[in-house]
């Protein structure tokens, strides 16, 4: 059957793209964006960063559209690149609702208040990557790990006077250890599904990149804590947990909203239902346990019952707010709600139109064509695809792009060369889901640099996992060691040279 010639989306000719085309709209955004860094510093991710993405979105539409791609056609690539992200989205608010939830609820306040009692300065950021590592791998969600005890490992650090950044670092180097080695994980499923080996064949071959990564790291921010005094005398931590029993009712029984969503998580139920579970359950909590910090926030309502909704309704929609007295609590705890999300979505949305018009103009495939073009030997091969996921997180914005794009493109490379495709799914996690966090206008990135409260340039030096991994697989590659041969060599020596 002939196509229809009078459909929009369907051009006469499309012009193929040329390199030096496919590289301006990057170069031209990369270089807005360290600009905007310069200019703006921490401040970047709230606006200027989406600006920049613009920009480079617009000069990508501009080169398909000189290429022959309609107006039309373009349009409708930018609005499925969106509908890519509403997943993250919805997950995003939701884990906006959650957060404001259990700080009004105790459950934060709580977690931050025994993590105070508990964890020593010295040890905390291997502690706070430790744990971080072994709920995710239990639930396999980083984004979940970080949302809940990210939040309060990062409060604790403030109580503590340590280093933010260097605690996003750990939250974020444990919270991908366990997502990447959980069969639960969403992109540990998708990675060997894309070339076709076994889940647990593919977490197997994974250990050999994965645990010495996590060794490194966790001893490294053992030494550094040792290293390190907390800036905070006893006085100052006695005087935060005061603050809050003062604000908040104190008590095991106000983590039970945790129990509920590891639970859940655990048992397989879908991301969504499963935060909104446990946001739910936060609101119970606080209208059961907490009135007097559900009303603080409504005090001009004269009925406590009026109060207790419009202060409960308003934590949902705008975050908790607290009023203490005390400029450290207050800044620890005002947080969350499904406004404090809203920069995210906008990163988000302007990433996905900047990565669809590159997809669709056919200029990300130019510069995969053009990597491949320079492998030769097995190593080369490994670190191309290594940055080819890079590259992808970068510019498509999105890990799971960043993992079916190059695990598409270079199976057939994987097999010519007699390699197995564990190889390919194992390359694939260690340079797709491990970096994407590093990226600020990525979905990982910009969603930990919104719950964390720390911006991704400043936390990325200190997520020692998420660096080390990726140079532990480009080793592996080049001295070809744990690269497994294919067991079916069929059709492969006639690849090999003469």
């Amino acid at each position: 059957m002939k196509p229809d010639q009078s459909d929009p989306d369907l051009t006469a000719a499309e012009a193929q793209p040329g390199l030096f085309q496919a590289l301006t709209p990057v170069l031209v955004m990369v270089s807005l964006l360290a600009f905007s860094v310069y200019l703006f510093g921490e401040d970047s991710s709230y606006g200027p960063n989406q600006i920049a993405l613009c920009i480079g979105a617009v000069i990508a539409a501009l080169i398909g559209w000189r290429n022959g791609i309609s107006w039309t056609a373009l349009e409708t690539s930018m609005v499925q690149g969106i509908t890519v992200a509403l997943r993250a989205i919805l997950i995003l608010f939701t884990v906006g609702l959650l957060i404001g939830s259990w700080i009004m609820a105790g459950t934060v306040p709580s977690m931050i208040y025994y993590s105070l009692l508990i964890l020593d300065p010295s040890i905390f950021y291997a502690a706070s990557c430790a744990i971080c590592a072994v709920v995710a791998l239990s639930i396999g969600s980083s984004w979940t790990v970080a949302g809940t005890i990210g939040v309060a490992l990062i409060g604790a650090a403030g109580g503590m006077g340590l280093s933010l950044e260097m605690t996003a670092g750990a939250i974020i180097s444990g919270a991908y250890f366990g997502d990447k080695m959980s069969p639960l994980s969403d992109t540990t499923n998708l990675a060997p599904a894309v070339v076709g080996t076994d889940l647990f064949t593919h977490i197997q071959h994974m250990l050999w990149t994965t645990v010495p990564s996590i060794c490194i790291a966790l001893f490294l921010y053992l030494v550094i804590g040792l290293n390190i005094e907390a800036t905070s005398e006893a006085t100052e931590l006695q005087t935060t947990l005061a603050m809050l029993r003062a604000n908040f009712r104190i008590n095991p029984f106000m983590l039970l909203p945790v129990v509920v969503l590891l639970v859940m998580a655990n048992k397989k139920f879908p991301p969504l239902p499963t935060i909104l579970s446990g946001a739910l359950v936060g609101m119970v909590f606080a209208f059961t346990f907490q009135q007097p910090a559900i009303q603080q926030m409504a005090t001009e309502m004269q009925h406590d019952t009026l109060a207790a909704v419009k202060g409960m309704w308003q934590t949902l929609f705008d975050g908790y707010n607290i009023n203490s007295g005390d400029a450290a609590i207050d800044d620890l705890l005002s947080r969350g709600g499904m406004s404090s999300m809203l920069n995210t979505v906008w990163l988000i949305l302007c990433a996905m139109i900047f990565g669809a018009l590159m997809d669709r103009t056919g200029l990300i495939q130019v510069l995969v064509k053009y990597a491949l073009s320079t492998v030769r030997g097995t190593g080369s091969l490994v670190i191309t695809t290594l940055l080819t996921c890079i590259g992808a997180n970068i510019i498509a914005s999105d890990q799971y792009i960043a993992i079916v794009l190059p695990g598409r493109m270079y199976k057939l490379e994987f097999q010519k060369r007699g390699l197995d495709v564990k190889n390919l799914s194992r390359t694939l996690e260690d340079g797709g889901t491990i970096t994407s966090p590093l990226v600020p206008w990525n979905t990982c990135g910009a969603f930990m640099s919104g719950t964390l409260g720390v911006a991704t340039f400043a936390y990325l030096p200190f997520c020692f996992f998420n660096l080390i991994n990726p140079l532990m697989s480009a080793v592996y590659g080049l001295l070809n060691f744990q690269l497994t041969p294919a067991d079916d060599m069929d059709g492969v020596a006639e690849n090999k040279p003469a």
